[in-house]
Order: C-alpha cells, then structure tokens, then sequence
C-alpha cells in the first residue's frame, strides 16, 4: 500500500492543537494534511451566528498578547499575530468578580503593579497575602520553559510544585474568605475542583490574562481562519466532512487512516487532535498495552456548561469591557456541585466585541457550569451538521426551564434586562459535545489532580513510533496552553531547541 503514503503527516482534527501542528510543520517544509469532521475547522475556536450576530463557542478572551509576551511570540511565529483584529479589555478591571449580598465589584486589572494596588485597597489589611500570591504565581509560571518561550523541559515534573493544591494555597494565605474568593473567582476559566485543581493550573492560567487580556472583535474564528491560510500558504491541505474512523496498520507499521466513507489517508506519522479517549478507541487492540489503555479510560473528564445567548435590541444594552464573574454564595469552588433548586450557583458573563460598536452590545453569552449527568436521557443522540436529529419535547423543556433559571438570575443584576432582549438561544453539554467534539461536553479535558498530577500528564509521543498526541487534553487547556502543547508535539519532529530558536528569530524581524 506503499501508494497511499500521500503525506509527511496526517493530522486528525482542526481544534486550535491540530491546525498549529499543520501549519508549524508545513512552515518547516512537511507535506501535511488535516482531517475535520464538522463543516467548520477550529474546535472551540468556532463561532455561530444568530440573528447576524456572532457568538463564540469557546474563545471569550484571550491573555499574554502585549508584544514580546509569550503568546504573542508564539503568534508571531506562527505568522497570524499581526493579521488579528483584537480590542485589549479594560485595564483597571478586564474581569469582575461579584457575590450576592455584597455590592461591592472586585476588579482584577491587568498588570501585577495594578492588582496588588486594587486589591490591596479594597483589602487593606490583606497586602502582604496579596504580594505573596503574586510572587507565588510568577514563580510557579518561571518553572515551565516553553510557556516563557524558553528552552529548557516542556514541563518541569517537580512533584512538590504539581502537588500542591490551589484552593489549600490560597486558603493559606489569608483568613479572610472573601480575599480567598475573589483570587479563585475566575474558576470558569480551568474548571477548579477544591479537591484536585493543582496550584500550578490556577498560576498558567492566571497569569496569562494579567499580563494583558483581549477580546478577538468579531469572533475567535480568525484565529482559525488565519491558521487556515499559513497551512495552505505552506502547502498544507486541509479537508472538511472527513470524519476518521480508525487508524490502519500493515504488519507493525501505521500506514494510513481509514474514514467513514471508507476513504483512506497515508502519510510517514499522524498527530491526532482529538481526545486521547477517542484515539485509543481507534486503535486495534494489542497495538497499545492493556495497562495504558485502562490508564486513559479511566480518566476524567472536567464539568461542562449550560450557556445562553443573547442577542440584544439595536442600541439597548451597554457594551461591557470586561466579563463578570458572579456568585450565589462566597464559595468559587464548589459550583458544579448543585441541586436542580440552586442552580445555577454562579455563572459568567461575556458581551462579544463587535466592529460595529465599541459602545453598545450585539449579544452577551451566560456561562454556567453543568454536569454532563443532567444530559443522561439523551446522550444516546447525536446532533451534528451530517447528521441531525431532534431529541423531542422533553429537551425542548429542558432548555427552557434552565434558561429561565439563569433569567432569573441575571435580572438580579440587570433588572430590565428582559425588555432589550430580541432572541434568546441555549447550548447545553451536548451541544458542546457533539459540534466541538469535546467528550462528555467538557470545557477543557482531562481532569488535572493534584492528588496524582503525572496520571495526567499524557505525552505526546505513544509507543506507536508514528503516532503523536496533541491538543487541551495533554498537559494544558486554553489557548495559551494548546498553542504550548503543539510546539512540545513538534518538537518531537524538529527539536525543541530549533523551535524556540524560530520562534525568537521570528520575534527579532
């Protein structure tokens, strides 16, 4: 079948992960070729629009874009930093954190100088805890070379720095319980667990968004988009409605991907995109040992989310610079635990950036954890562009009756909300699920545990010797963190000290 070797690598899924794989190695001289099932590349960099309004799925705002900070670098080698139409979010406060009951806004502003003063004056006595929570983040950011675009391990496996837990450290601080919640108040953004999340999740993810935050002015999609045209620049090719099935071997060797249709697709290593879980499960058995098969059945997946969108009356709604992070009780960590009566426990709040108007909001997207359990009647179903189903009137209901919920709730804040609204639309765990492709609707893979952090830690190499892992369920989720794991998963083609070498060259032009 030596005919069907087509290309140097064929990489299987378009999330942010894969489209980065395609287009570092086709900048670096790789025939490659990407494989997507959906009608739209990207994963959660997708957008959807109603009522010609654009709605993120996944990408609400971004962090470490100010030149020379680390995704920046990583853009600008990339080719696509300086093509991005971005708005930098309100410097004295880009997210809000708010608890019923308590009027009082806590801002987080962009800049460690700016966060230890705002917080600092709202906790006046609290200084020295919020100076050593700032030292404690950047130290922990300095133990991972490539998030700083420095050469040195992908990630420094130091058991006490993986092992400490994020709600305990903080908790260690300081006595004051609001100060305890308003550090852990942007949650939403890494799924925290009280009893897993590492500190050191918290910090990458922290970090990033203080250094600077950005919104993508209509959508995160140009993002994929400007990926999209590196690839192909490069000689890359990229295929839509091309859902692989399985991967085939002749004798010991992974020679191609078959797809549904029957299709096949050769090529010398494959990267596959998609959740190691699905990976695994389209592998022949006897390919991979019992033992690291049951390793990656077993873990698990973080919470999902109910969202709903929407789309305001023209010139009704002000435009907000910043998200809003508010909370039925001053407990951050223990949301996704709830009862059908509380829910939702607290949620998030994201107005889109439009180029029509920096004044007045197009829509607004609610985000509220949901465990993918409350899905169980229909989780047998499946709903795709390919292949549509309804799943009758009980969802229907379903998704009215929480949407009103989280009505409820946000009139608390904005009491005459209701009256600006044009048209309210709703996703749920399966909608995430089934158009993002994310097991289980999960907002970002793989459970991280403190209690057992290497269990987590998948590599991107397998012992198939051309078969190579990439994307959020790695090592780390957001953008920040895929863009970091595709270099790591790169590397293993061209080395990682070349790559940062690129990347700094590319910085200095």
């Amino acid at each position: 079948m030596s005919d069907t070797l087509t290309y140097d690598v064929v990489i299987v899924g378009s999330g942010l992960g894969g489209l980065q794989c395609a287009a570092i190695l086709a900048k670096e001289g790789y025939s490659v070729c990407v494989l997507e099932k959906n009608k739209q590349v990207g994963g959660n960099l997708q957008i959807f629009v109603r009522d010609r309004c654009i709605f993120d799925t996944g990408v609400h705002y971004i962090g470490g874009l100010d030149e020379g900070q680390n995704l920046y670098q990583f853009f600008k080698y990339l080719e696509i930093m300086d093509d991005l139409n971005l708005r930098k979010m309100d410097l004295d406060g880009f997210d809000t954190i708010t608890f019923e009951g308590d009027d009082t806004v806590y801002k987080i502003p962009q800049g460690y100088e700016s966060f230890i003063k705002s917080l600092s004056a709202q906790f006046p006595e609290e200084e020295e805890a919020i100076i050593s929570y700032c030292d404690k983040i950047k130290d922990i950011c300095k133990a991972f070379p490539l998030y700083n675009v420095e050469k040195g391990s992908a990630y420094l496996l130091n058991g006490d720095l993986l092992g400490t837990n994020a709600k305990e450290y903080i908790d260690s601080l300081t006595d004051n319980v609001t100060l305890q919640n308003v550090l852990a108040g942007t949650n939403i953004l890494y799924a925290g667990y009280a009893e897993k999340t590492p500190l050191y999740v918290h910090a990458l993810v922290t970090n990033t968004y203080i250094e600077s935050a950005w919104r993508c002015v209509d959508g995160g999609s140009q993002i994929a988009k400007l990926l999209v045209k590196q690839i192909r620049k490069h000689g890359g090719e990229i295929f839509k409605h091309k859902e692989v099935t399985r991967f085939v071997f002749e004798e010991d060797e992974l020679r191609y991907v078959e797809l549904q249709n029957g299709e096949r697709f050769g090529a010398k290593s494959f990267i596959s995109n998609i959740h190691p879980k699905q990976t695994v499960e389209m592998i022949e058995k006897g390919r991979l040992r019992k033992a690291f098969r049951n390793r990656i059945d077993n873990l698990e997946n973080t919470v999902s989310v109910f969202s709903v969108h929407l789309v305001f009356k023209e010139n009704e709604f002000p435009y907000l610079n910043h998200n809003i992070y508010h909370y039925k009780q001053t407990d951050v960590w223990n949301t996704m635990h709830y009862t059908e009566e509380e829910w939702p426990l607290g949620f998030m709040i994201s107005t889109s950036a439009s180029s029509k108007s920096t004044e007045w909001a197009e829509s607004m997207t609610l985000m509220m954890y949901m465990n993918y359990e409350d899905m169980k009647p229909w989780t047998e179903s499946f709903n795709t562009v390919a292949n549509e189903c309804e799943r009758g009137e009980d969802y229907e209901n379903f998704k009215e009756k929480y949407a009103e919920k989280a009505m409820v709730e946000l009139e608390k804040k904005y009491p005459d909300i209701r009256d600006k609204i044009a048209a309210l639309y709703t996703s749920t765990p399966l909608t995430y699920r089934d158009y993002i492709g994310n097991g289980d609707g999960s907002l970002y893979g793989i459970i991280k545990d403190h209690n057992d952090p290497l269990k987590s830690f998948i590599s991107p190499k397998t012992k198939i010797p051309n078969l190579f892992l990439t994307g959020q369920n790695l090592n780390m989720h957001g953008i920040l963190g895929v863009t970091v794991g595709a270099v790591i998963t790169c590397a293993e083609f061209v080395g990682a000290d070349y790559l940062v070498d690129e990347i700094h060259k590319a910085n200095r032009l």
